[in-house]
């Protein structure tokens, strides 16, 4: 995860340079339950609303619980599926909370009425995450429901006037580019908290959409438009948090964007983005699934890794026998292509690799999704 409004603050008020940031252990996004109301185009669970079998009990998940406690985990992300269709998920929720996890939840917030928030509201979540993929229709027409977007939005404001922070997280393809600047005209209105951008990534039914990725040009204004956007919040003193995911050429981009408005603060920036290393896959971010399995992250379903009802998180996490896992825990990691070229791979640590795997076969090629320039990566 790229947190865009960090380097905002550091332009305003820069901070000591420090070591590369290695957390305790890997945030975990869990994916508690596979079922889901919706059937969103580019969801990488492919989930349905119907059962699965063979999914955690809730003796299973606290068990898995004290294990990835033991093993220095510091966040557990809830998700689905649609998390709120687990009968235990507000037992799981309060036992996360009360074992010093910070706790986030995952939604598409179309359940989320008055007394489901209340619910929520009770555990006291640390953020509620609900995904727009556009304004009404455009919404609709991605979550193949009419009237997802209301639904949504009006969880969202529930969230919002319960005090919980909240923020709406925003998969770009070609097809939703259109409503990104009102969406985020949406953000500022209605006082939510954060908006997480993420590139479209080649997983689940986001890798068979694959072809409706937004263009690399349209990619670049819409980094533009968020950085211009953040950096007018950080002038009138508005606290949002701006994020990105599945994409680390985005720190390079940032970087030029500095270049341009900021060049005698550009020196410190890059320090700032090589102390913050790029792709974390396999090092500080995880995922469980629904069954139990084990994933470098949430775009890898297809990857296992092993089974936490056979071995424990902390025995699967750290073996580097699987070839995958020891490319992504290689320092620095051995890609080839333009990225392994790259004048700035001590950045972005060559990007996500599931793209290349995914486009490919093999996982140390060069990230087809990187939209930055031959020039602008030293190679020209």
């Amino acid at each position: 995860m790229f947190r865009i409004s960090q380097f905002m603050q550091e332009l305003a008020a820069p901070t000591p340079i420090g070591p590369v940031r290695k957390p305790p252990g890997p945030v975990v996004i869990w994916n508690l339950i596979r079922r889901c109301n919706l059937t969103c185009k580019h969801c990488y669970s492919i989930s349905a609303d119907k059962d699965f079998p063979g999914e955690l009990t809730t003796a299973e998940v606290f068990r898995v619980m004290d294990d990835l406690k033991a093993f220095r985990v510091p966040a557990l992300i809830l998700s689905g599926g649609e998390p709120l269709l687990r009968p235990d998920i507000f037992e799981i929720s309060a036992r996360s909370k009360q074992m010093g996890f910070f706790t986030a939840l995952s939604s598409n917030g179309t359940l989320i009425d008055a007394p489901l928030c209340e619910r929520i509201a009770e555990i006291g979540f640390d953020y509620v995450g609900v995904s727009l993929d556009g304004l009404g229709a455009t919404h609709d027409k991605f979550r193949r429901k009419n009237g997802a977007f209301d639904l949504s939005l009006a969880g969202i404001r529930l969230c919002r006037e319960a005090g919980l922070k909240v923020g709406v997280r925003y998969t770009m393809t070609k097809d939703n580019f259109q409503d990104l600047a009102g969406l985020l005209r949406l953000v500022e209105e209605e006082g939510i908290d954060r908006f997480y951008f993420s590139h479209l990534n080649y997983a689940g039914r986001g890798n068979k959409n694959r072809k409706d990725d937004a263009q690399h040009q349209m990619t670049r204004a819409a980094m533009d438009l968020l950085f211009d956007t953040c950096w007018d919040y950080q002038e009138r003193g508005l606290r949002k948090e701006f994020t990105t995911g599945n994409n680390d050429a985005d720190g390079v981009y940032l970087l030029q964007w500095v270049q341009r408005h900021f060049p005698e603060k550009a020196s410190h920036i890059r320090h700032k983005l090589v102390q913050w290393g790029g792709n974390s896959s396999g090092i500080n971010v995880a995922n469980i699934d629904n069954l139990g399995n084990v994933h470098p992250d949430t775009m890898w379903w297809h990857h296992n890794l092993g089974n936490i009802r056979e071995r424990s998180f902390g025995e699967i996490w750290m073996d580097t026998s699987d070839p995958l896992m020891a490319g992504l825990k290689g320092h620095p990691r051995k890609i080839g292509g333009r990225c392994g070229s790259c004048a700035h791979f001590d950045i972005c640590g060559g990007n996500t690799r599931v793209r290349a795997q995914q486009m490919t076969g093999d996982p140390w090629s060069e990230d087809p999704g990187c939209y930055l320039t031959d020039e602008e990566i030293g190679m020209a």
